[in-house]
């Protein structure tokens, strides 16, 4: 039985030893402008640019396949750094910025059927089965996956809202 137990042991750090030394002399070398463009995106990989999450939204930006303003939840000011970082000239007068947008739950029509749950990409809606839910303002990203999945539109997308918190000086208007 020891003798098993130490044959296995051993097999197990020879190939362990042999997959990290493999791991590091055949390493792929990715591009580091794409890790830094995903990194100025959301991050929610909620698919509503039509890529398979931000590293694919990211590439295809680096790619010239996607426009930097293939971000929805991120509006302008994602656009805006992209464009920076990569040195694209950006247009962002046909871009619709509605502003920093969370989740919302009306009490009075959620039936708890628990379909939101399953799509929000960072687990922001809190609630369980035949109870009422809730979005948990912090971990909101403005995604709006649940809003499609909710079978009584109890979930609805409202600007979020000024706290003391988040609370800034708004800037004078110029005439």
């Amino acid at each position: 039985m020891i003798a098993a137990i130490l044959s296995l042991t051993l097999l197990g750090a020879a190939l362990g030893l042999l997959l990290g030394i493999a791991g590091r002399y055949l390493a792929v070398e990715g591009n580091p402008l794409n890790a830094e463009v995903e990194a100025l995106l959301p991050g929610t990989n909620c698919g509503q640019c039509g890529f398979p999450g931000c590293a694919g939204a990211a590439a295809a930006i680096i790619d010239n396949l996607a426009p930097a303003t293939c971000c929805p939840p991120g509006g302008k000011a994602v656009a805006a750094a992209i464009a920076e970082r990569i040195g694209l000239a950006l247009d962002l007068s046909g871009v619709a910025d509605q502003g920093p947008q969370i989740a919302t739950v009306s009490e009075e029509i959620c039936i708890g059927c628990c379909r939101c749950l399953k799509v929000c990409p960072t687990d922001a809606i809190v609630g369980a089965a035949k109870q009422i839910h809730n979005v948990l303002r912090e971990a909101c990203t403005g995604c709006a996956a649940c809003i499609e999945r909710c079978p009584t539109e109890a979930m609805s997308m409202r600007p979020v809202p000024v706290t003391l918190q988040h609370w800034v000086w708004p800037k004078p208007a110029f005439a």
